[in-house]
């Protein structure tokens, strides 16, 4: 992990760890044959892959790392040569600015986490990987190969990318429409259907390394205004938020109150993309 930093990223790492109790289940099928690979584009155009891209794709990878604990993937203004993608856990992009650590966005199983590094080589941010977990590498001069090789699995790729923008147009929205308890909301919503895609959440909500601290850095919040929206939406019987789990009854209440809707993460809705719709392009 980062040297000495001050701030709310310091209170996030200092704060004790949650109950985030067992890894993700995996996803049925898929994971079975492409162990690495096999939560990519899951629910949302991984049925875009035919089998021999699927076989290429899991290929590419060079090597796999696990870690128990927060540790840094990839700094800002580091070069880079290979490109991640997230096999189990979780994964937060991270703005250090005069003394101040904002997270601009969070990547669950199943993200690459950084292929636009492919082309940038430099990030604008960190890439910091919270609580445990599995990470595969993809080397620049593989994705390089692919693109050669595998023009209709480069698209795929670049359309990945273009997802990761649509979710960064919907957090600047949160913090420029949502009150502090609608934007807890919206973020539970969004990480509730991400992590549904991939098989990761659970009936009533879902598992996670998460603190008040982090929340409120995602939502543009501070940890006491967080901490009084949690309240919020436990007093109105729409969530809990106990050690990193999220507990809902009502997912159409929280969603309401969150003004959410999942029609940007290009899954189910109606900018899903069939099957047809890709190869009409």
């Amino acid at each position: 992990m980062p040297g000495n930093h001050g701030g709310v990223w310091r209170n996030i790492l200092s704060s004790p760890p949650p109950d985030h109790d067992s890894p993700v289940p995996p996803v049925p099928n898929e994971t079975s044959t492409y162990p690495l690979t096999g939560r990519f584009l899951a629910g949302r155009l991984r049925h875009a892959l035919r089998e021999p891209e699927k076989e290429y794709l899991e290929s590419l990878v060079s090597a796999e790392e696990r870690s128990a604990e927060d540790r840094m993937i990839l700094r800002r203004g580091e070069s880079s040569g290979n490109s991640t993608m997230l096999v189990d856990g979780f994964v937060l992009r991270v703005i250090r600015r005069g003394g101040n650590e904002s997270i601009v966005g969070l990547h669950v199983p199943g993200d690459f986490v950084d292929l636009h590094s492919f082309a940038l080589k430099r990030l604008d941010h960190d890439l910091v990987a919270v609580g445990r977990t599995h990470c595969a590498y993809f080397p620049h001069k593989a994705l390089a190969r692919a693109i050669v090789e595998q023009p209709r699995l480069a698209r795929i790729l670049w359309m990945a990318s273009l997802l990761d923008a649509a979710l960064h147009r919907a957090w600047i929205l949160k913090l420029e429409r949502l009150r502090a308890s609608e934007r807890l909301a919206h973020l539970f919503c969004e990480m509730w259907c991400r992590l549904q895609m991939v098989d990761a959440d659970r009936p009533d909500g879902f598992a996670s390394p998460f603190t008040q601290a982090h929340l409120a850095s995602m939502c543009g919040i501070s940890v006491i205004h967080a901490n009084r929206a949690l309240a919020s939406l436990r007093d109105a019987g729409l969530a809990q938020f106990r050690r990193g789990r999220l507990f809902a009854d009502d997912r159409e209440a929280l969603a309401a109150h969150g003004r959410f809707s999942a029609d940007y993460l290009y899954g189910e809705g109606t900018l899903h993309i069939s099957p047809g719709g890709f190869e009409g392009g």
